[in-house]
């Protein structure tokens, strides 16, 4: 490949953002719709060019493809971007989910459009970043760096308690972030490099491998978010406008488990060990305990981000069982998760824009009404729930079988809180869509549109596809996984045969 395609599709939304600086920062309808239409092919037409990435990778190979390099600050950080089969689902994810976070936004914000926009192609671009850098230092710039539009988007254009959200989501993730910082700088100063193949086959000592797997934990687990740093999540999602919330649960609670997956097992495979009892402990809290929160939530959008951290909890279970199928179905549960939460903000946002209220006691016997919105949210709560035949179902199912092998109790436990996510679920399903239509308000309430179909649609079909066809994803990441969890393996071994010698 002769050009720098992981370049281009990380600054493609940049340059959207600044087009839009230049062309659209009146605050008139025409500044607004240009803005509009600026981002939309901004976003459409990096997922066409993220698209070759998938056409041109070699599923068979472990290693990083796309890889570019070039010097950067002094001589040893360096400007290094690749992907392999882990890091690519996400990026696809990222720009996939874009486009239709731009069009459940096109009448939604009314207000500074031009900027609303702008901070949502640079989070895109930042985000794109954090999956593709190969710097240690580059990385911690993609991965912080995320948190200012974020910020921006819940604290300008959310709800009634927006700035409050808004410092409670930022300082909970930089107070983890700057402990990886120290860990970054430990790395740096024991192997004498930043690059992260370099340092994933550099034996790091026993005792700094404990403290830099803590201090990267603290980081990855507020971001997941694990229970029982968590509680900034739903704040930030009940504030958050709804193509916030999209992006909040579809992509940068990804970047958690991203990370435990590119520097955790790789970096620091013993203390990942020594620390496993400790994962499967705070995963299954928060698998079982998030869920029974969940059933009591109020509103729409509570329930749906205390419904992220129990599936969350799925995803670390799986990754630090050290096993192909439970790391393979951690890839799996977090870009299902990614399309179905997604998918389920969006059905929020739907019946939020006509109501203007997410109470779930305001609605009731919504499928007389919106037949068309009943059937498609029926599918993204099944596939919240993991029913056999949707996406949610394949990565659930992977992960508790590669604990099974480790930790019983903790698949045991994981299982309890998949019967409860089909309580708060269907209870939720129930309230919302079934039942007599007798709140006069609701009485006029229309069906899905034409631009809310072209988001809900697609999203439908590869929740489906994903259900039913899993092999694209699984294969992807199937040869980096492998190699993953055979260092893991080895690692692990070498200690324990030189324990009994």
């Amino acid at each position: 490949m002769t050009w720098p395609i992981l370049s281009v599709i990380t600054a493609l939304p940049t340059l959207g953002a600044l087009l839009i600086f230049l062309l659209a920062r009146g605050g008139d309808e025409a500044g607004a719709r240009n803005a509009r239409w600026i981002a939309l092919w901004a976003t459409v037409i990096n997922f066409a060019i993220s698209l070759l990435l998938v056409a041109r990778f070699d599923p068979s190979q472990a290693g990083f493809q796309f890889v570019e390099e070039g010097s950067w600050l002094a001589s040893t950080i360096g400007y290094k971007m690749g992907v392999d089969g882990i890091s690519l689902p996400f990026v696809i994810l990222t720009t996939a989910l874009m486009p239709f976070c731009i069009i459940a936004s096109w009448k939604s914000v009314t207000n500074r459009v031009p900027a609303y926009m702008m901070a949502f192609l640079v989070l895109e671009s930042l985000m794109i970043g954090t999956f593709s850098a190969l710097d240690l230092v580059l990385f911690y710039l993609f991965f912080e760096g995320g948190l200012i539009p974020m910020f921006l988007i819940i604290g300008v254009w959310g709800g009634p308690r927006r700035v409050y959200a808004s410092f409670k989501f930022f300082l909970y993730t930089l107070l983890g972030s700057v402990l990886m910082l120290l860990a970054i700088m430990a790395l740096y100063w024991n192997a004498g490099t930043t690059d992260i193949p370099t340092l994933m086959t550099t034996a790091v000592p026993r005792s700094l491998q404990t403290w830099a797997w803590l201090a990267f934990f603290a980081s990855f687990a507020v971001k997941m978010p694990m229970w029982p740093v968590h509680t900034w999540l739903p704040d930030a999602h009940v504030e958050a406008p709804t193509a916030g919330s999209v992006v909040l649960a579809a992509i940068l609670l990804k970047m958690g488990g991203y990370g435990f997956l590119r520097f955790s097992l790789p970096m620091f495979p013993l203390a990942s060990h020594d620390f496993a009892p400790l994962v499967f402990t705070l995963s299954a809290i928060a698998i079982i305990y998030t869920s029974l929160v969940a059933l009591m939530q109020e509103d729409m959008k509570k329930l749906i981000a205390y419904s992220s951290v129990a599936h969350m909890g799925f995803v670390t279970m799986g990754i630090f069982a050290g096993t192909t199928q439970g790391v393979a179905g951690g890839v799996f549960q977090m870009v299902s998760h990614g399309i179905v939460s997604g998918a389920l903000f969006l059905c929020v946002g739907v019946v939020y824009d006509r109501m203007h209220t997410r109470e779930i006691a305001a609605y009731g016997g919504v499928v007389n009404r919106m037949p068309l919105y009943a059937l498609v949210f029926m599918v993204f709560t099944m596939a919240n729930v993991g029913l056999p035949g949707t996406s949610g179902f394949v990565g659930e199912f992977l992960t508790l079988i590669g604990t099974f092998k480790v930790s019983i109790p903790t698949a045991v436990a994981a299982t309890f809180g998949v019967i409860l996510s089909a309580a708060y679920a269907l209870w939720l399903y129930r309230k919302i869509v079934f039942g007599a239509l007798v709140k006069p308000s609701l009485a006029t309430i229309k069906d899905l549109t034409f631009r809310e179909m072209l988001t809900l649609g697609p999203l439908v079909i590869l929740t489906i596809l994903f259900g039913v066809y899993p092999k694209p994803v699984l294969d992807m990441s199937a040869a980096s996984v492998q190699q993953l969890v055979n260092n893991y393996s080895h690692a692990i071994t070498a200690v324990k045969a030189a324990a009994l010698q």
